[in-house]
C-alpha cells in the first residue's frame, strides 16, 4: 500500500468507509479501527487525517449532506416554469424513497447526532437551508421552507411504508402546498 502523500485518495476512502460502516453498524458501531481496515490504510492514516473520530464523523456527514444536495440540483435545475417545478419535486421525493435505503438510514443517524449535538444541529442546518435555496428558484420561501419538510417526511414515510403511496398522492400533495390549481 502506498504511503499518505503518495494516496492522494485515502482520505476519501476513509470518508466512504466511515458512510458505509454507519449503514451497516450506525455511528455507535464506528471505530478508528474498523474504519482503517474497511477502507484498507493504516490505523496512523486516522490521526493524520482527521483530528478525532467527531471529526471524520462531520466531514463525512458533510459529504452525506453534499450528495443530497447536489440530487435536489439535478431534479431542479432547468427547470423554467412551477408545474416543471411541482413534477420535480414529486419526482425528486420518489427517487429518494425508492432508493436502496442508504441515504434513509444516513440521514436518521444524521438527525440523531443533530438532536444531541450542536455541531451537528449547525450542519443539518446548512443542509436544509441549501436546500431551501434550490426551492426558492421555484417557490416564495415559505412554501419552499412547506415543501422541504414533505420532502423529508415523505421520503421517510415512503421508504418505510410496506405499500406507500403513489406518485398520485405525492403529486397532490406538493400541489397543495404551492397552491397549484
Amino acid at each position: 500500500m502506498a504511503t499518505g502523500h503518495t494516496d492522494p485518495q485515502r482520505r476519501e476512502r476513509i470518508l466512504a468507509a466511515t458512510l458505509d460502516l454507519i449503514v451497516e453498524e450506525g455511528v455507535a458501531g464506528v471505530s478508528h479501527r474498523k474504519i482503517a481496515a474497511r477502507a484498507k490504510v493504516p490505523l496512523g492514516s486516522m490521526t493524520y487525517h482527521f483530528t478525532g473520530i467527531d471529526d471524520l464523523l462531520r466531514e463525512a456527514f458533510t459529504g452525506y449532506a453534499d450528495h443530497i444536495v447536489a440530487v435536489f440540483e439535478h431534479h431542479l435545475s432547468g427547470v423554467a416554469t412551477a408545474d416543471r417545478a411541482r413534477e420535480a419535486v414529486t419526482d425528486l421525493i420518489h427517487t429518494l424513497s425508492e432508493g436502496p435505503g442508504r441515504d434513509l438510514i444516513l440521514a436518521q443517524e444524521l438527525y440523531t447526532l443533530a438532536a444531541r449535538h450542536e455541531a451537528y444541529r449547525q450542519l443539518c442546518r446548512r443542509w436544509m437551508r441549501r436546500s431551501r435555496d434550490l426551492l426558492e428558484h421555484h417557490f416564495d420561501p415559505s412554501t419552499a421552507r412547506q415543501l422541504d419538510a414533505l420532502i423529508e417526511g415523505l421520503t421517510l414515510h415512503r421508504s418505510l411504508d410496506d405499500t406507500p403511496p403513489d406518485r398520485e398522492l405525492t403529486r397532490e400533495a406538493v400541489a397543495r402546498i404551492t397552491g397549484a390549481p
